[in-house]
């Protein structure tokens, strides 16, 4: 980086309402939302039952309601079937899709550094 150039602050205002970071952090923040992520990402297409047996120590409470904010945030979409037993799938969206390269990095950098 030359002398002249202006570093870009990682937050203008830290932990401000503007602050990009913080607004990711809000959405994908916790320990469970980015397993469940990587858990529809990997199979394209999950029901309920299937996330909830592939995410260890999740209780039924916060695998719903960590669904409903991914499903508000606009991440993750949820599709129910007029069946019976009713059927409900859980897919990314295309939002979704764009933040997985950049947790793939986070991951890489994880394995490099942790």
């Amino acid at each position: 980086m030359k002398k002249d150039a202006k570093k870009e602050p990682l937050c203008n205002s830290i932990a401000g309402e503007g602050c990009g970071l913080k607004k990711v952090i809000n959405i994908v923040g916790g320990k469970w939302k980015i397993m469940i992520l990587c858990v529809i990402d990997n199979n394209e297409t999950v029901r309920y039952g299937e996330l909830n047996r592939s995410i260890a120590g999740i209780t039924n409470t916060m695998l719903a309601n960590s669904l409903k904010e991914l499903e508000k945030d606009g991440l993750v979409e949820r599709k129910m079937y007029d069946e019976m037993p009713v059927r409900v799938e859980y897919t990314l969206t295309d939002k979704a899709r764009s933040l997985i390269p950049i947790l793939l990095e986070l991951k890489k950098w994880g394995e490099d550094n942790l």
